[in-house]
Formats: structure tokens, C-alpha cells, sequence
């Protein structure tokens, strides 16, 4: 009797416990698919126009994922930051981060847009691709870097608003935004609604519209939403010692992504130097593939709320829970996702292409990499708990490391000594993954749990 009272206390909270995660996470992965959803939309539009507009978006989306994640560490950082204040009942300092955050990136938002305007040719030129890729793609990753000024200011706010838990009004955001994105990209593509036919340079336009419509909503909401419960719109007197703590943590996670962005950079351009087959091939299955990020991105962003709402309560025995139970749920939903990418890869392919050299290479990177996409997930997950106890040192120094000494180099031997072309390409791309998954979930747990303590600024010199 007494063991079946405690199974059904056990059963009691973890579905309890699941349902938080769920209310958390699902918002969380909609947003992420919705943006999900309008990469593969888009790509399948853009790939009527041929295989090099498929290659150039391919070059164009692993460059802005560059830009994104050598600045995206202002974004985390404010995630979980706010995720400890609001579980510590400080708000103010956790209003005071985002403030300064947000007056980072504004400043990073204009260097971005300089960035594009300046030198978006010489960047494609140094992907290694044809010079037609160059040519058609230049005004397209113009207008992308644009877009990114913008969508740099927009992941501060969404840090904000996930790190009290509202992921809710990140994903109206998104949905607005990213619809916005497919119904002008259909207008300004193929000359519809009686706009004219731009091309893949109308898509551009399309990405700049609905970047800067979701920074004006995330605006919107945050002054205004968010003012009654937290009171946005007060000014807080800037504090160095907080503006020191943003920009070192910004850095580490910021160098993080930046390690994996410039990695994938370079994975891309010995792809590149297959051909535009290949690399119309990889595109697809990159797309592909990122449909099993989602729950990934959203799972591991749901750990660094709740570990880190738990850190600032105070419960770090709630917070390591946190993030085995979301871990649990999140390989559950790439399980399922990577069975149905496994039975219908080449139907899934031949969405984006005819073409029968791209659409059969491409199945064949889906299919080996179906499962292995757990890894992946393994990582987010337990980088996001990691994240939400501030153990933000380790994840960059794993990250530059497994990305230079094991990624780059065995990516080239491969592709470049070996031989192995596309095939090579991903079989150090999952070995890579499959490691950082691996290194991410032991520090997880080997961490001593009932030392870890919210993140604050340095005293300033002489103090106490």
C-alpha cells in the first residue's frame, strides 16, 4: 500500500512536472517551427528559380547564422539572467541587464547593417563559390544583413520574455513576423498581388519587412504588455559593474555559438568545392534537419528557464530536476520526428527539387542522419540547463575546442584527403555533434549542484 502511494506520488510530479515543461516549451517550439517552416517555405519558392538560388540561399543562411551567433550571446545572456532575477523576486536588476542589452544592440544592430552594405560580395566571394553564385546572390545577402540588424535587437526582447517564462508572446511574435515573411517572399519572388517580379532579391525585401515588423511588435510588447507587471518603460541609471557581468557573459556564450557558426562556415565551403549539386544537396538536408532543431532549440531554451528560475529561488535539487525532465521530454519528440524523417526522406527531398542529382543525395544525408539528430538535441538540452546555472565558461571552452581541434580538421581529411565528398561532409558533422552532446550531458551532472548560486556583477574594485 504504501509503495503504491509512493509510485502515485511519483507519477503525480512528473506529470505535473511534464506539464510545465510542456506549457514552456510547446509555445517555444511553435515559434521555432513557424521560423522553421518559413526557411523550407521560402527555400522551396526560391527553388523554382534553379539549383544556384537553392546554393546561394544555403551560403547566405550559414553566413547570417555566422552574424547571428557572434552577437546572439546578448539574447542568451538576458535569458537567463532574467530567468534567475524573476525566480530571485528581483526584477529591477533583471529590468536593469535588459536595458543595457538592449543599448548593446542597437549599437551591434548598425555595425551589422554597415557590415552588409559594405561587404557582402567580398563574403560571398570567400565561401569559395562560383562566380555566379557571387554575382546572384550579393544583393540577396545585402538585404539578409539588414534584416539581421534588426533581428539582433529582436532577441533581446524575446530573451526578456522567455526569462519570466511568457514564451507565449514570443511565439505570437514569431508567427506574425515569419507570415509575413512567406506571403511577401510569394508577392515579391514571382511578381503576385500585382507586385513585380524581383527574384531572389524580392525574398530579401521579404526577410527585411518581417524583421522589421517583428522588432516593432517585440517593441510594442515589451513597453507595453510587460509595463503593467514589471514596469518596463522605468529608466534604470546604468551600472558598470552590471554592464562588465553582461559583456563577459555576452562574450562566452556569444563565442560559443561563434565557434560553431564559423565551423559550419567552413564545413559549408569545403561542400561548396564539390559543386552546386552538392551544395544545393546540402542545403536541403540542412533544411531538413532543422526541422529536428526545433524541438531541440526549444526544449534546451525551456531548461534555461526553468533551471534558472529554480537558481534563483534558491532550489538547486528543483533546478538539476529541471533539466533531466526536460531532457527526458525533448529526446521523446526527436525520437518520433526522426522516425518519420527516416521512412520518408526522399518524398521529403523531392519537396524542394526535381532535380534528380540534388533530391537523391540530399535523401541519403536525411536518412543517415535521422537518429543521430538526438545528439543534437542532447546538446541543447543540457547546454540550456547548463546556461541556466551560469556554467557559460565551460560551454564556450568545449564548443572552441571540439569545434577546431576535432570539427574543422576531420571535416577536411574527409572531404579533401579522403575523398569521401558529401558523405564525408556529414559523417564528421554527427561525430562532432554526437561528442558535444556527450560532453554537455557529464558536466551536466557532474556539476556539484548545492554550490551552484545566481550570477552577479563583480564588486567594484575595493569593495566588499
Amino acid at each position: 500500500m504504501a509503495s503504491n502511494m509512493i509510485i502515485a506520488g511519483a507519477l503525480r510530479r512528473l506529470l505535473s512536472t511534464w506539464k510545465q515543461i510542456l506549457s514552456l516549451g510547446l509555445p517555444s517550439l511553435f515559434a521555432f517551427a513557424t521560423q522553421t517552416v518559413t526557411g523550407t517555405v521560402v527555400l522551396i519558392m526560391v527553388g523554382d528559380l534553379g539549383y544556384l538560388a537553392i546554393a546561394v540561399m544555403g551560403v547566405v543562411n550559414i553566413i547570417m547564422y555566422n552574424v547571428f551567433a557572434l552577437f546572439s550571446g546578448i539574447g542568451h545572456t538576458v535569458n537567463y539572467l532574467v530567468a534567475q532575477n524573476y525566480g530571485a523576486g528581483d526584477m529591477d536588476k533583471g529590468l536593469l541587464r535588459t536595458q543595457i542589452a538592449l543599448l548593446t544592440a542597437f549599437v551591434v544592430a548598425l555595425m551589422v547593417a554597415a557590415a552588409g552594405w559594405a561587404g557582402s560580395e567580398a563574403v560571398l566571394r570567400l565561401t569559395g563559390g562560383s562566380a555566379d553564385l557571387v554575382e546572384t546572390g550579393t544583393e540577396f545577402l545585402q538585404l539578409r544583413f539588414y534584416a539581421m540588424a534588426f533581428g539582433t535587437m529582436s532577441f533581446v526582447f524575446h530573451g526578456f520574455f522567455r526569462g519570466v517564462g511568457n514564451t507565449r508572446v514570443s511565439m505570437i511574435v514569431s508567427v506574425v513576423s515569419n507570415i509575413t515573411i512567406i506571403a511577401l517572399c510569394y508577392a515579391w519572388t514571382y511578381g503576385h498581388w500585382g507586385f513585380p517580379a524581383l527574384g531572389l532579391t524580392g525574398a530579401g525585401y521579404a526577410f527585411l519587412a518581417g524583421e522589421a515588423l517583428q522588432l516593432v511588435i517585440c517593441a510594442a510588447m515589451f513597453w507595453g504588455l510587460m509595463h503593467k507587471p514589471f514596469g518596463t518603460r522605468r529608466i534604470f541609471r546604468l551600472s558598470w559593474r552590471e554592464a562588465d557581468l553582461m559583456a563577459r557573459e555576452s562574450g562566452k556564450l556569444g563565442l560559443m555559438e561563434f565557434s560553431m557558426s564559423v565551423s559550419m562556415y567552413i564545413f559549408t565551403m569545403f561542400v561548396a568545392r564539390l559543386g552546386d549539386h552538392a551544395l544545393a544537396a546540402n542545403e536541403v538536408a540542412l533544411n531538413v534537419m532543422s526541422v529536428g532543431f526545433m524541438p531541440a532549440f526549444a526544449f534546451g531554451t525551456t531548461a534555461t528557464i526553468l533551471v534558472g528560475q529554480a537558481v534563483g529561488r534558491g532550489d538547486w535539487k528543483a533546478a538539476r530536476r529541471a533539466g533531466t525532465d526536460t531532457a527526458i521530454l525533448g529526446a521523446l519528440f526527436l525520437l518520433l520526428l526522426g522516425t518519420a524523417e527516416l521512412i520518408f526522406a526522399e518524398p521529403i527531398a523531392r519537396i524542394y527539387t526535381d532535380d534528380p542529382a540534388v533530391y537523391e543525395l540530399a535523401a541519403f544525408l536525411i536518412s543517415i542522419s535521422a537518429y543521430l539528430q538526438i545528439f543534437d538535441g542532447l546538446f541543447s538540452f543540457y547546454a540550456g540547463g547548463l546556461r541556466g546555472i551560469g556554467d557559460t565558461s565551460f560551454l564556450m571552452k568545449v564548443s572552441l575546442l571540439l569545434n577546431f581541434a576535432y570539427f574543422v580538421p576531420v571535416t577536411w581529411l574527409f572531404v579533401q584527403v579522403l575523398g569521401w565528398g558529401s558523405i564525408g561532409a556529414w559523417v564528421a558533422l554527427y561525430t562532432f555533434i554526437t561528442l558535444l552532446g556527450l560532453a554537455v550531458a557529464v558536466r551536466y551532472y557532474r556539476n556539484d549542484w548545492s554550490a551552484v548560486r545566481m550570477r552577479e556583477a563583480r564588486p567594484a574594485e575595493g569593495g566588499r
